[in-house]
């Protein structure tokens, strides 16, 4: 592998182009042939199905049965996954184990195959809660996040054609024409160590958070084998350009500290290569966590010394001798944006840098900088020059003042929308060149991404939640001056639940359980519904009874028009 220095290099002799048209760093290229669909015999007992989709699919045979680990992102992957085992074994699948909560959609699917089997199903205790978070009051940054990251927009080929997605070929595997969900809740869970007994197979469980807090490894002593979330095919992501909750390292080395202490023969990962070998196994992963523990330690001791979140960026840099191995190369996320993470994880996002402390706004940043400039031509011309001698970071900035400015042209987004793919082409992550060309193809009118700015509430989303949560949703959907001068409490009264209720006050909703409130809603929770989801009015349903209404009508409509949902408006 060749020595990087950085992730992103503004370097075109490391950009290349593939059979299929691809213009992506070469190293990124190269890591696409870890990811090819394989079925691995791990072991006489142990098998795992890589290239599936963004996940792996593990296969234990215990005595009583096959174990599954982790289902995937639909049924239709894993039924192919199914169909992959059953050549080496038709053993019945008789119980599922989730490591996390990314990988559990296809376990109807597991059902569907052994309908004379009691399947049982076991994952921690968090996993329901945070299938139903990141769905409801962070679902539109959620989503939009996972399309930018995950290349869901991008073709499959041409030079913005999905290289992979780092640890994996791709986000969902586009040979199902179909990707339904199925996902059923773990009936035996846990949130701290035990051993469990499947399938007459002993099982030790250990929490070990990493990417999510409900994540486990599953040690199968008598074969030898870890089964984890932890040890990815790339270095650890502590930084999600997505958007997600802080990982701390810290709490990722106690899990990959006790991963070691097994001396495992077989690791096995939800994502990449099985690894087999104890020495292999101790050499690699010791250098996958000290990798970690370097970019927190190196973090803190120059945070300590005053740096900012840009200087900590600039300055650390993990040592050549971690690109000798993809576990700790930068294929998926990038070592200057996960100092920065670090450092905000653990003081906050204000990094003692004056000039983060009252910025201005955005626009007129921007303004007052091409105005300092001399002007929108002058800064073009600069943004130019940086692109034609490969100063990506400068052509960047430069356009970014353009497009964020008062008067915005095509060519002032064409040319943000030329350094974003310049980036692109020149990462070794598959993070920042998806995101880059998601970017680039919706400056440039190629792909819109608008849509998913809008929190669109799904049906199925709503009738599959509490009584609770399809209305408390609404609170994240106030728009503030909307609200100015109401104080109303309403409760919902949803056929057969529980009754609920929002209390619109001080420009914002705050949930409640509905008692005492003036005004009452009642209807059934399909009605809502069709309600929230754009299939029927407010005011249509209260005039054609499918709402009912007790106490003050107007008072009702007028409440509601603070909720950025049209079908509330009267």
């Amino acid at each position: 592998m060749t020595k990087r220095g950085r992730s992103f290099e503004p370097n075109s002799n490391t950009t290349i182009t593939t059979n299929a048209g691809h213009v992506a760093h070469r190293d990124l290229v190269e890591h696409s042939k870890r990811l090819v669909r394989n079925f691995y015999k791990v072991s006489d007992h142990v098998w795992c199905l890589v290239g599936n989709g963004l996940s792996n699919q593990t296969f234990i045979d215990a005595p009583d049965g096959i174990i599954a680990i982790d289902t995937g992102e639909s049924n239709e992957e894993m039924r192919a996954a199914i169909s992959e085992l059953r050549p080496h074994t038709k053993k019945p699948i008789v119980a599922v184990l989730y490591t996390h909560f990314h990988y559990v959609a296809g376990t109807q699917a597991v059902i569907d195959a052994s309908p004379d089997k009691k399947v049982e199903i076991y994952g921690h205790k968090k996993i329901a809660y945070n299938r139903v978070r990141i769905a409801t009051e962070i679902a539109p940054s959620y989503s939009r996040g996972l399309v930018e990251q995950f290349a869901i927009t991008l073709p499959p080929d041409g030079p913005d054609g999905n290289v992979n997605v780092g640890l994996g070929r791709f986000y969902r595997n586009p040979e199902h024409k179909t990707q339904t969900n199925g996902f059923i809740e773990p009936i035996h869970t846990f949130d701290s160590p035990c051993t469990i007994k499947v399938a007459g197979l002993d099982i030790e469980v250990m929490p070990a958070p990493s990417d999510a807090d409900d994540s486990v490894t599953y040690w199968f002593k008598s074969l030898g084998c870890a089964v984890n979330n932890l040890v990815w095919p790339v270095l650890f992501n502590i930084f999600a350009i997505r958007g997600e909750e802080y990982r701390d390292p810290r709490i990722m080395l106690t899990g990959l500290d006790h991963l070691l202490s097994l001396k495992s023969d077989h690791l096995v990962g939800a994502h990449g290569m099985p690894i087999s070998g104890n020495a292999e196994i101790l050499q690699r992963v010791t250098q996958y966590r000290d990798s970690i523990q370097f970019l927190w330690d190196q973090t803190v001791r120059l945070t300590n010394r005053g740096f900012t979140s840009t200087e900590l960026a600039h300055t650390i840099r993990l040592p050549d001798f971690f690109d000798d191995d993809n576990l700790t190369s930068e294929f998926y996320g990038v070592a200057e944006h996960h100092v920065r993470q670090i450092r905000t994880g653990l003081l906050g996002w204000f990094d003692g840098d004056p000039a983060n402390l009252f910025p201005l706004p955005r626009v007129e940043h921007s303004d007052r900088m091409i105005a300092g400039f001399g002007g929108r031509e002058i800064v073009r011309q600069k943004a130019t020059e940086a692109i034609d001698s490969d100063d990506f970071r400068w052509a960047c900035e430069l356009s970014s003042w353009l497009v964020n400015s008062t008067e915005v042209d095509t060519v002032d987004k064409l040319l943000l929308a030329k350094s974003l793919r310049g980036i692109a082409q020149r990462t070794t992550a598959a993070n920042i060149r998806n995101w880059c060309l998601a970017r680039a193809r919706h400056l440039d009118g190629t792909f819109d991404l608008t849509r998913f700015n809008q929190h669109r509430l799904s049906r199925k989303q709503i009738l599959s939640s509490t009584s609770a949560n399809a209305v408390h949703i609404l609170r994240v959907l106030l728009v503030p001056e909307r609200a100015i001068g109401i104080d109303m409490h309403l409760r919902f009264n949803f056929v057969g639940c529980q009754p609920t209720g929002l209390h619109i006050r001080n420009c914002i909703a705050c949930p409640t359980d509905g008692n005492e409130a003036p005004i009452t809603i009642d209807c059934s929770l399909d009605t809502w519904a069709d309600v929230l989801t754009g299939d029927l009015s407010l005011s249509d349903a209260i005039t054609d009874k499918k709402i009912k209404v007790v106490g003050d009508r107007h008072k009702l409509l007028s409440a509601l028009q603070v909720f950025d949902i049209p079908n509330l408006q009267s």
